[in-house]
């Protein structure tokens, strides 16, 4: 199994690095790595989507270990499409998507972390959340009104979010020591490009069914979005699920980017086919022969 086209120097370039602050700010949106070009970045992406199906089918079969894949953004950053052409070679028996949504009656009566908690992939498999469980500590935040529905009893509104954000670490944790291993990208859009992809979506007929006019009165709290994320990433980039900025200005990089992220972290784990037993292998012999018997 080659891994030469594995570029080791996006993840250290875009990683949050645990127990250090960072500002936002000082992440490029439409940084590309110096890599250089457009084609050559599809050309790795190509031997990145085929890396990743090679791990996935040693995943599946090992049956040990799960993945989960988180993805968070503003709107119009490219989750959609990152996910489609990054998993475009998985196969579907081993991979499940979801995405979460303004949480129904059933979810507002249930703590939290429920709704995605029942969600989480099965041992050897792939599971990727389009946007997850942070909604908690970003939207909700933004929106104070939304925590008032959720009928919290005795809310500290002054520590609620530093709260909530060493619950989701002890969660993040706990799945960690039972075999997830858990990977969160943040598609890091400039506010000027979401302005022109909104703008394509208005104009260009086939995209209308992507326009919502709910994304234009979200771009008003940019600046409460852009603080709230920067806040996640001081509190909860942990070595055990760190989170990668990943600039998200052109799509073409993202997608590279999540993919070799997502390769390289697949090839550090201790990935195996199943080895079978002197009686299995017995076994095997018995059957092939009898099968080379009939006539």
């Amino acid at each position: 199994m080659t891994n030469s086209h594995l570029n080791t120097s996006i993840g250290r370039h875009t990683i949050v690095p645990p127990g250090k602050k960072i500002d936002l700010k000082d992440y490029d949106p439409a940084d590309t790595d110096n890599f250089a070009s457009k084609e050559a970045a599809q050309l790795e992406l190509a031997a990145g989507i085929k890396q990743l199906a090679e791990y996935q089918n040693i995943l599946y079969a090992q049956n040990k270990f799960s993945v989960l894949i988180i993805f968070q953004a503003m709107d119009a950053a490219g989750k959609d499409s990152t996910i489609k052409h990054v998993m475009s070679g998985i196969n579907p028996q081993g991979c499940q998507v979801f995405s979460f949504k303004s949480p129904s009656t059933e979810e507002l009566d249930h703590d939290y972390l429920w709704r995605t908690h029942k969600a989480l992939p099965e041992r050897g498999r792939i599971g990727i959340f389009n946007r997850s469980y942070y909604e908690e500590v970003l939207i909700v935040r933004v929106h104070p009104e939304l925590l008032a529905a959720q009928n919290l009893p005795n809310i500290d509104r002054k520590h609620i979010w530093t709260r909530r954000f060493q619950e989701i670490n002890d969660f993040e944790r706990y799945l960690t020591n039972n075999g997830t291993v858990i990977l969160k990208f943040f598609l890091h859009v400039s506010k000027k490009e979401q302005k022109q992809r909104f703008l394509e979506r208005i104009n260009e007929p086939e995209k209308h069914w992507k326009f919502s006019a709910q994304d234009i009165k979200e771009r008003a709290y940019w600046d409460e979005y852009q603080a709230a994320y920067t806040d996640i990433f001081n509190h909860t980039s942990t070595e055990v699920a760190p989170w990668y900025i990943i600039p998200a200005d052109r799509k073409w990089f993202t997608r590279l980017a999540v993919s070799d992220i997502i390769c390289n972290r697949l090839q550090q784990m201790e990935l195996a086919y199943p080895k079978i037993s002197e009686n299995q292998l017995a076994q095997l012999a018995i059957a092939k022969k009898t099968l080379e018997q009939e006539d």
